[in-house]
């Protein structure tokens, strides 16, 4: 029978190769600990690099922003549903990022999706690193512009691809993670930069993982005294990571901006943000930006994991950023090391395809600025008691 009779079968076979993803219920709030099943286990699979989510001052402003703002914003930004909290929070972004101006998108995938399509369209060239998040790819696919791979962060392979569309018309894009979530290394933003003003170029980075966590203040990895809207045209964050609350933006020229306004489907057509998220987002910025020893004492842990993997011969990758991805191989691998750390007490998720390529299943360790020194002392005993018995990961 055609049609969708064999979804049933298609599941199985997920099953089978050992993909198939499955939700835990989690019975607590997010912090350094989660419970699930009924059990406390230290968390060391989200991204609340700061601490935020779960910041006793953010939960206050975003309670008064419910009081005074209420539960929800009742429509489109472009209709009723733009209040002032959203505008406030939109300046305050386009302050801390030195952009002109800055938009709200109710997610990181939204804003993706959005600036791509609105920006380019048959005719137009758009450039991806091949290790890119979802929702950049998916932008970048669904654009109808030339779709462009270029091999992760190889400034040669992408140089030589603008090449051959030298004397091609149209608007050429070249699109990168700022940090790369699976893997933890930055882009080569020099040399994206450079390329961009040789071949006529926009930059759009993606910083989601960045913003809060490197750069003066946790302004990410786009220094605003190095790198102007010219430099890098399109700047994308999201706020449901460092900042500890929910949502995404994107900030950039005046006239860019505009232009989203007109044709950013994501954003012409949802429901904007509860007020009452953005009166929370303002706190969580200014935290962000004034407590110095969130990112310290993230150093100080990134540096402690690395060094005690390194000693118990973990293959870690080059990464110095709050993920520590462990390369294991094999999907079963990653489900059966996983298994033994939750036994211990310790929560990360495994990272199989097709999230990540085939061969290269992980666990993918995320350190915050709410771990102890003594929980990242017990996470490396926890993975050298597990290296012992699964000799993918030793």
């Amino acid at each position: 029978m055609a049609g969708f009779s064999d979804i049933e079968q298609r599941l199985q076979e997920r099953e089978r190769q050992n993909r198939y993803r499955q939700r835990r219920v989690v019975e607590s709030p997010q912090g350094r600990t989660l419970q699930i099943d009924g059990r406390q286990l230290l968390n060391f699979c989200g991204n609340d690099y700061l601490g935020l989510a779960g910041d006793a001052r953010v939960r206050a402003a975003f309670k008064q922003g419910i009081d005074d703002w209420g539960a929800g914003s009742g429509a489109a930004h472009l209709v009723c549903g733009h209040s002032k909290p959203h505008h406030e929070l939109e300046e305050a972004i386009a302050e801390f990022t030195g952009r002109p101006r800055c938009l709200l998108f109710s997610s990181g995938y939204a804003a993706n999706l959005g600036v791509i399509n609105g920006l380019l369209s048959v005719g137009d060239h758009v450039f991806e690193d091949r290790l890119n998040h979802a929702s950049l790819l998916d932008g970048g696919w669904i654009s109808r512009a030339e779709f462009q791979w270029f091999d992760h962060c190889d400034i040669d392979d992408l140089s030589a691809k603008l090449a051959v569309h030298a004397k091609n018309d149209g608007r050429k894009l070249i699109v990168s993670d700022g940090t790369f979530s699976m893997d933890g290394d930055l882009c080569l933003l020099n040399d994206l930069v450079r390329l961009g003003h040789q071949h006529g170029a926009w930059i759009m980075i993606d910083d989601a993982h960045g913003f809060g966590v490197h750069g003066t203040e946790g302004r990410g990895i786009v220094n605003r005294e190095q790198f102007s809207v010219d430099d890098v045209q399109i700047l994308v964050g999201t706020l449901g990571k460092a900042f500890g609350t929910h949502g995404a933006f994107v900030a950039g020229s005046e006239e860019m901006i505009e232009t989203l306004i007109q044709k950013a489907r994501t954003y012409v057509f949802s429901t904007a943000l509860p007020p009452s998220c953005a009166v929370a987002t303002l706190t969580s910025l200014e935290i962000l930006r004034s407590e110095e020893w969130r990112r310290d004492r993230l150093r100080d842990h990134v540096q402690q994991f690395r060094q005690g993997a390194k000693q118990i011969g973990l293959s870690v990758m080059p990464s110095e950023s709050p993920i520590q991805p462990v390369l294991v191989g094999t999907e079963q691998a990653a489900l059966s090391i996983s298994a033994q750390l939750e036994e211990l007490g310790i929560l990360v998720t495994p990272i199989r395809p097709p999230t990540v390529p085939i061969g290269s299943s992980r666990l993918r360790i995320t350190l915050t600025a709410g771990h102890r020194e003594e929980d990242v002392d017990h996470l490396l005993g926890a993975l050298e008691a597990c290296a012992a018995t699964v000799q993918a990961i030793a």
